[in-house]
């Protein structure tokens, strides 16, 4: 009786309702710009098929975003697809069952995939020592110094004297005369001043390529150099020629409003300049100290990937491993950059934008990209990937604020920050897994 029902409804020319499609979530960290670029990737790539509909969902900052899909899987409710930052890479890696591994995603829903298509400094830090990619690089970013042109000219200072960080001190000792409130500052107070500082300067932050070589590392930053620059950023926080900006990025508006002339952050922000900023600017590579043999080395990313999330079903998971190629493909990649500011993830779309001219009329965008090349990395400089890192950036960032304040010297501080991260990592050891 019901296949003749089914049979009269279809002769009666009645529609039958469609299948649902089946929904991915997708919880992300990105907010202002970028956060209106993930909306337009998720309706793209539901526009383009009727299977699948992927849902973002804003979770807070990285660390938030992180913590809230790991509390998530342990209540059975996790997202399909999860946006970790960089320093995220090691306790998602020790989370066991929590992950499915991008490389198997993708062989096991027959989906295109080759690790060399994408560019190697990138992949790299995502990748187990055999090569096999554990996570999709997404948002791959690299600090750059950020620089109000009108402020510079307005204080007669030339762009060209900020290649060093002593040419850097002069200039904002200069442009504090005119910005009273802040002469240079920076945004993710660890990434800049520590993590990337030290890969620039090709000194480790710890042994075993600082990590990459295995978890049972041994913090080692607190070296002179280091010293050298929270030593002095202390002396100029005084008078506000150097003026803290905090541990995340919240402070990053201070460059775009015209207060902070000089700002250091990542490439990730040229979205939210381009919309806010009400001068001229440009991007220049991170400042060096001169006297330091190998400097500069190479920057190491930042940024964030995508973790597929464990305990998903095959259809699901057919699904997330289709989005992951669409957001693969060249042109794709080619908007995401030139939007975002974030690297083209791709070596296919770095060619295509650079064969284009592109950075002829845009070379902001480049700027990351020629120092993430700008030589061969060694294992000061290849990334870096510890336990407890989320955890540890607060307390080295908690370090860092303790010397600006003058509570105590950059000797007692960076000690400090080391003696404890070490205590972290060989707690990190002990739980790592269980």
């Amino acid at each position: 009786m019901k296949r003749f029902a089914l049979a009269a409804l279809l002769l009666s020319g009645a529609s039958l309702p469609a299948l649902a499609a089946t929904e991915i979530q997708w919880w992300h960290a990105m907010t202002g710009a970028n956060n209106d670029l993930i909306v337009k990737l998720a309706n793209d790539f539901n526009a383009s098929q009727a299977d699948y509909k992927v849902s973002p969902v804003y979770k807070g900052g990285y660390a938030d975003t992180m913590n809230a899909g790991i509390a998530a899987f342990r209540a059975g409710q996790a997202p399909h697809i999860l946006q970790v930052f960089e320093v995220g890479t090691a306790t998602m890696m020790a989370a066991k069952g929590a992950v499915k591994p991008v490389y198997q995603l993708m062989a096991e829903a027959g989906e295109k995939f080759d690790p060399k298509a994408y560019l190697p400094t990138i992949t790299g830090y995502y990748s187990t020592l055999k090569g096999d990619m554990l996570s999709f690089p997404f948002n791959s970013s690299s600090t750059v110094m950020w620089l109000n042109l009108d402020a510079l000219k307005k204080a007669g200072v030339e762009k060209d004297s900020l290649k060093t960080w002593p040419g850097v001190f002069d200039a904002a000792k200069k442009l504090h005369a005119t910005s009273p409130t802040c002469g240079f500052s920076n945004a993710w107070a660890s990434w800049v001043l520590i993590e990337q500082f030290s890969a620039w300067h090709n000194i480790p932050i710890g042994t075993k390529a600082n990590g990459l070589d295995g978890f049972d590392t041994k913090l080692e930053f607190n070296t002179p150099l280091h010293e050298r620059l929270l030593s002095k950023l202390a002396e100029l926080q005084k008078d506000k020629t150097y003026d803290y900006s905090g541990r995340a990025n919240s402070g990053e508006g201070r460059f775009t409003s015209g207060e902070c002339p000089i700002f250091m952050t990542s490439i990730g922000f040229y979205g939210n300049v381009k919309a806010n900023a009400k001068f001229a600017y440009t991007a220049a590579p991170m400042p060096y100290y001169p006297d330091v043999k190998d400097a500069p080395q190479n920057s190491i990313i930042g940024g964030a990937s995508l973790w597929v999330m464990g305990g998903k079903s095959a259809s699901e998971y057919k699904g997330v491993a289709k989005f992951l190629s669409f957001l693969s493909e060249t042109d794709r990649q080619i908007e995401l950059h030139k939007k975002s500011g974030y690297l083209p993830i791709t070596k296919a779309a770095y060619a295509k934008v650079k064969g284009e001219g592109f950075y002829k009329e845009n070379p902001i965008l480049e700027v990351p990209l020629l120092e993430l090349t700008n030589k061969e990395p060694t294992d000061n400089s290849r990334g870096l990937r510890f336990g407890n890192m989320v955890q540890m950036r607060d307390v080295w960032s908690e370090e860092i604020e303790q010397a600006l304040a003058g509570k105590k010297t950059a000797k007692q501080a960076l000690d400090a920050a080391v003696e404890r991260g070490n205590t972290m990592l060989r707690q990190f050891e002990r739980t790592a897994g269980k």
